[in-house]
């Protein structure tokens, strides 16, 4: 294949202006997550009156030592609900590792920040999650340690916290393994965590495990009890089979965890070794190759020739329509189908997008979706070209495609052009985002200017002079507030994407997604009709 050849100047005012901006996003980023560091270090000295491990050292013991680990949903609810400054995480820390020589999804709970109760934010994460290990086959290893729902949302999360429990079920009866170690509390809701996964390993005098804790069961029956005797580790190993292994500590029951997923015959163990051509430019330099002022076009092809190998990059059409940039290239030896965006989608556009990602389909080919895009064309010309008809043929084959999918915004995405590029709503195998991403159903201008206009034509209907003074005034506070919704950090909150990254580690991550995506695909797993169940 052709290598794409660069036509940034790296030393350009311009390319430092571009990275000093999105280096200021990233530094806010590292905020946040120092953030959460402190947070779960101002509860080490209880930790440790307790003999406990803090929720980051027992991820880090869980995994294996020099292997990557790649988080997921990090900063869920951030500013939402009670959450002033992103430390509870969604209740849980998260992501794909290897334990015991397998690759899996591990989830801790993040019992050091508000006893790692749950909002609504963090049911999507938990939701989210289970929902990648089923896709992508992966077993599930749970550190389990919190106080539960947070019961001043519970009303937002009770019927959909069914998903939860019924996910748990799903993956069990399609022969992924569920093993949870039950650190602590894990009562009511919580208990079925444990009581639905498939290895069960609880620790002497620290774990508690009930439906109902000793003051609801006061004041549900009036009987009196303490919290070993309702659900303690002994009673759960000994007498209900509840559990299957017993630990003494924090440590010994993650040594119990790895060593049960190293002895499970799981396929794809494995860390991979392929040979490929490194990219012709640095990785590194597209932190400043997207411009910090949204409105300067750039070619797109300038961030393909810093992620696949060798710089190689076939175009596919590209004198049919030059603005939806479709071709073929390959990340660290995996072939990959690339559509990226040089503009808005045209009619034309709409059709090459949606052919090229038939035959990718075809060819049993994974999708790479690059996000910058203001929507599709609109006006006369583009309407008559039949915008809408090729464009819903788009998202007809985007969404169909059965072939792994995986979406990087790093700029814009608006309007249905983030559902033809294979948006979070269109289910994308992962969807991860640039810190400078702006996702929204406009710009904040233009909405404005449309209810600008929209009053205006209003007035006049009704023989009416337009207050000008009141439009601009909406105008301008519709701007600030569709502005305000359409950041990176707003839609990571709400799990729009699985994560911000660092533009630097575009290719790492793409890398290692396709890593797990084929694994994945070529994965057999021994599916039953029910799931494990204890009798």
């Amino acid at each position: 294949m052709p290598a794409l050849e660069s036509l940034i100047d790296t030393a350009s005012d311009a390319f430092q202006a571009n990275a000093a901006a999105m280096q200021a996003e990233l530094d806010e980023i590292a905020g946040i997550e120092a953030l959460k560091a402190a947070a779960q270090e101002k509860a080490r000295p209880l930790f440790e009156k307790r003999g406990k491990l803090l929720p980051k050292e027992r991820l880090a013991l869980v995994l294996d030592p020099g292997t990557p680990f790649l988080e997921l949903a990090s900063l869920a609810g951030y500013k939402m609900y009670d959450d002033k400054d992103g430390s509870g995480a969604g209740g849980s820390i998260a992501g794909i590792g290897y334990v015991g020589g397998k690759r899996c999804l591990v989830i801790v709970s993040n019992s050091a920040v508000k006893g790692g109760t749950v909002a609504p934010s963090g049911l999507w994460k938990s939701l989210r999650l289970q929902n990648i290990a089923l896709e992508n086959k992966l077993p599930v290893v749970g550190l389990m340690e919190g106080g539960g729902a947070n019961l001043n949302h519970v009303s937002d999360m009770f019927v959909e916290g069914a998903r939860g429990f019924a996910n748990q079920a799903r993956l069990s009866a399609a022969g992924i393994p569920q093993i949870t170690v039950v650190h602590g509390s894990s009562t009511a809701g919580g208990a079925y965590q444990p009581g639905l996964s498939d290895y069960v390993i609880m620790v002497r005098g620290r774990s508690k495990v009930f439906l109902a804790g000793p003051p609801l069961l006061k004041a549900a029956t009036g009987e009196i009890a303490n919290d070993e005797e309702l659900g303690g580790a002994e009673l759960h190993a000994e007498v209900t089979g509840t559990a299957e292994y017993l630990a003494e500590d924090d440590a010994d029951g993650i040594r119990y965890a790895r060593e049960i997923m190293a002895r499970l015959p799981w396929p794809g163990q494995a860390i991979p070794e392929r040979s490929f051509e490194l990219p012709l430019y640095s990785p590194d330099e597209l932190i400043g190759i997207v411009p910090a002022e949204a409105k300067t076009p750039y070619d797109v092809r300038e961030v393909i020739a810093r992620v696949c190998d060798g710089s190689d990059f076939l175009d596919f059409k590209n004198d049919y329509d030059n603005q939806t940039v479709c071709g073929h290239a390959s990340i660290e030896g995996h072939t990959i189908g690339i559509i990226g965006n040089n503009g808005p989608i045209t009619p034309k556009g709409a059709t090459k997008a949606a052919q090229f990602v038939q035959l990718c389909d075809q060819a049993g080919i994974p999708l790479l979706f690059l996000h910058n895009t203001t929507g599709f064309m609109v006006g006369k010309q583009s309407e008559a070209d039949g915008v809408v008809k090729h464009g819903s043929k788009l998202i007809q084959a985007v969404t169909n495609a059965r072939v792994p999918r995986i979406s990087i915004h790093i700029g814009g995405s608006y309007g249905a052009g983030n559902y033809a590029m294979c948006g979070r709503g269109v289910d994308p195998r992962f969807v991860f985002s640039w810190p400078n991403v702006k996702t929204a159903v406009m710009g904040g201008a233009q909405a404005g200017m449309v209810l600008k206009i929209v009053g205006m034509e209003k007035a006049k209907r009704q023989g009416l002079e337009p207050d000008m003074a009141a439009l601009e005034k909406m105008e301008a506070a519709t701007a600030h507030q569709m502005d305000a919704c359409s950041t990176a950090l707003y839609g990571t909150a709400r799990l729009w994407d699985d994560g911000i990254i660092d533009p630097r580690d575009t290719r790492r991550v793409l890398a290692y997604l396709l890593d797990i995506c084929r694994d994945a695909d070529s994965r057999e797993t021994r599916p039953n009709t029910f799931g494990v169940a204890r009798f």
